[in-house]
């Protein structure tokens, strides 16, 4: 069996308040967000998310993403990162290097494909995902009255909710 999701990430600002969101359906799903990053944070964390609440099933992953930075990080210059101590080629140290190490390490052993698709066309996974986002980013601002420096929210129906279970106190 394949799990097919799409997962996005929203900034309010970039950087300013963020947020990010995967989607299977509406039966499972999560969101996320914090005060302060950026665009690029939230996306790679919607994808380390979804990767990480899925990593004790045997299923194949699909995984829509309209961030063409996710997609290259993950299936093109990872391997040259790792291989030069997290460093891009001009010397300089890998944005976002601790997502990516955990990204590294939840892609072990995995069997994913990533897809990219235009934002915002209206592809139905891909715009869940974008409306989850943006509306995590837009209760991590400020200016909608106190909200947590980071939250997480799981949504899944009890079947699926057991499904995706993991340890260490995660719904």
């Amino acid at each position: 069996m394949t799990i097919i999701a799409a997962a996005d990430g929203s900034a309010l600002g970039n950087p300013g308040p963020v947020g990010w969101g995967w989607y299977v359906d509406e039966e499972c799903w999560a969101v996320g967000g914090w005060a302060h990053g950026t665009n690029n944070m939230a996306e790679l964390t919607a994808v380390l998310d979804l990767l990480q609440q899925t990593a004790h099933l045997d299923d194949d992953l699909l995984v829509y993403c309209d961030s063409t930075y996710v997609i290259n990080s993950i299936t093109k210059w990872m391997p040259n990162w790792k291989r030069r101590g997290w460093r891009k080629g001009d010397g300089k140290a890998v944005l976002n290097v601790e997502i990516m190490k955990a990204l590294d390490e939840a892609m072990r052993g995995r069997r994913v494909k990533f897809e990219w698709v235009k934002g915002h066309s209206g592809h139905e996974l891909n715009e869940a995902a974008d409306r989850l986002a943006n509306g995590a980013a837009a209760s991590s601002a400020p200016d909608v009255g106190p909200a947590p420096t980071a939250y997480r929210r799981l949504h899944a129906s009890p079947v699926i909710r057991q499904m995706l279970h993991t340890s260490g106190g995660r719904p």
